[in-house]
């Protein structure tokens, strides 16, 4: 076990968990905003033809959302040491105005002597995994009133 300010971390902790939501506009605005066109992500026709099963988030979006969880948790985007996953599954998007739940945890993996944390990721759509070797190395947050040695 490691300890950064007050908080204690050990393997196994799940230190952030949160399901995000993922709807066709999502998908036109990652697109405007990454240059990522291709019609698979937004024209279930060129999808279909492509063997997939429907309109599928893009890749990055995905990878995204869980970087936006360990950025949230350590507060700092610059806590981020390493970060890596593979691509298992795509996420299929519905045409409606719900979308699909992406659910995204973080569990420690190893607490380390330098007070960094090694975390494992999980991120699935209902059961299947969408991201498989999914890891971070991340400076955990100092928590109020402590101090970062």
């Amino acid at each position: 076990m490691t300890e950064r300010g007050t908080e204690p971390f050990a393997v196994g902790d799940v230190v952030a968990d949160q399901t995000y939501w993922i709807t066709r506009e999502h998908l036109v605005r990652y697109a405007g905003a990454s240059g990522d066109f291709n019609p698979i992500h937004w024209n279930d026709r060129v999808a279909r033809a492509v063997g997939l099963p429907g309109v599928v988030a893009h890749g990055m979006l995905t990878m995204a959302l869980a970087g936006r969880l360990l950025t949230d948790w350590a507060g700092d985007p610059a806590s981020i040491i390493e970060y890596g996953v593979r691509f298992a599954r795509p996420v299929v998007v519905p045409d409606d105005d719900a979308g699909v739940a992406v659910r995204v945890a973080a569990t420690v993996s190893e607490a380390r002597d330098d007070g960094n944390v090694a975390l494992e990721i999980t991120v699935r759509v209902g059961e299947q995994k969408v991201l498989t070797q999914a890891r971070a190395l991340v400076r955990p947050p100092v928590p109020d009133g402590a101090r970062a040695e």
